[in-house]
């Protein structure tokens, strides 16, 4: 585990089976309460985060569930149709190894459910997200196509990642950065969104080491309003925008974004957060570039970025 690097905390369970429970990123005090969050209405202030999720270039990321009922157990990223088959990148560490086809079905953006039948999980991950976040990806092949998800993203195949705006979107719990992930903040199974900076970025490491860290992650803090916590990534103290979070339990393999020049380019899959999802802690998302060969392989027609 590299130096700094806090014990990361899992985030795969929904909210019907969460012994944390709530609902889809964690996000600012001060974002919930403008957004009409309080007292007997936390639910009410996760508009802004909703909104964000909601854009379009953010409709290829899906829900995953284990009984195709209960959503944002885990989520998602569709990145294109091939031979009858939608193919969708997500995180491993959502599956008990070894991986199985029928341990989640997948909701297209038009409500239909697909299931799974066949996925593959990166060779090198080898189900401990404290050294191996970077090698945390999975691609799942599903029993029919799906047409409603926007334009095919685009992977991001560069290494500038560090110090850049990040968008991050998923299924999973809700919380505010002074309580964490509460069973109060739940309403819904629409994804939502949040933003961080990147002030931990590392290359990959291959092969990796059994018990050192292997690289390949993209690290961001949440800051408190006042700026009195210390980043522990050495980055800003304070919030970088209003819109700023963390992942919460069942964003796990969502997917992160960052604008450029030539539009939206997915950056990262969603993996883990240390802590439990208050200010002062960091989520981690794996890094797709270092993995470009790894995906062409299984899905040749993904598209990428110009290197």
């Amino acid at each position: 585990m590299r130096a700094g690097k806090a014990p990361a905390l899992l985030l795969t369970v929904g909210l019907a089976f969460a012994a944390m429970p709530a609902e889809a990123v964690v996000i600012l005090d001060s974002t919930w309460a403008e957004e009409g969050g309080g007292p007997d209405n936390e639910a009410a202030g996760f508009g802004a985060a909703l909104r964000l999720a909601a854009e379009p270039q953010f409709r290829a990321v899906l829900a995953l569930s284990t009984d195709g009922e209960s959503w944002g157990e885990a989520s998602g990223t569709w990145l294109g149709n091939k031979d009858g088959h939608a193919y969708i990148l997500s995180a491993a560490h959502i599956f008990d190894l070894p991986a199985t086809t029928d341990q989640y079905v997948v909701r297209t953006p038009g409500g239909d459910t697909l299931g799974i039948d066949h996925l593959w999980v990166l060779p090198e991950w080898n189900g401990d997200p404290n050294t191996r976040a970077g090698y945390d990806l999975t691609i799942l092949r599903l029993d029919g196509e799906i047409d409603d998800a926007g334009p095919q993203p685009v992977l991001y195949t560069g290494g500038n990642e560090a110090g850049k705006l990040i968008t991050f979107v998923g299924y999973g719990n809700r919380g505010i950065g002074s309580a964490g992930e509460q069973e109060a903040f739940y309403e819904g199974s629409d994804k939502a969104a949040a933003q961080g900076i990147v002030d931990s970025w590392d290359g990959l490491v291959r092969p990796p080491v059994e018990g050192e860290d292997a690289g390949n992650e993209l690290g961001i803090f949440l800051a408190k309003e006042d700026g009195s916590i210390e980043n522990s990534l050495g980055g800003s103290n304070w919030p970088a925008t209003p819109l700023v979070g963390l992942l919460g339990s069942g964003d796990s393999g969502g997917s992160a974004w960052m604008k450029t020049k030539a539009g939206w380019l997915l950056v990262g899959v969603n993996s883990s957060g240390t802590g439990e999802a208050k200010y002062g802690e960091t989520s981690w998302f794996c890094r797709v570039s270092s993995h470009r060969g790894w995906i062409a392989s299984i899905f040749p027609d993904a598209r990428f970025s110009p290197p």
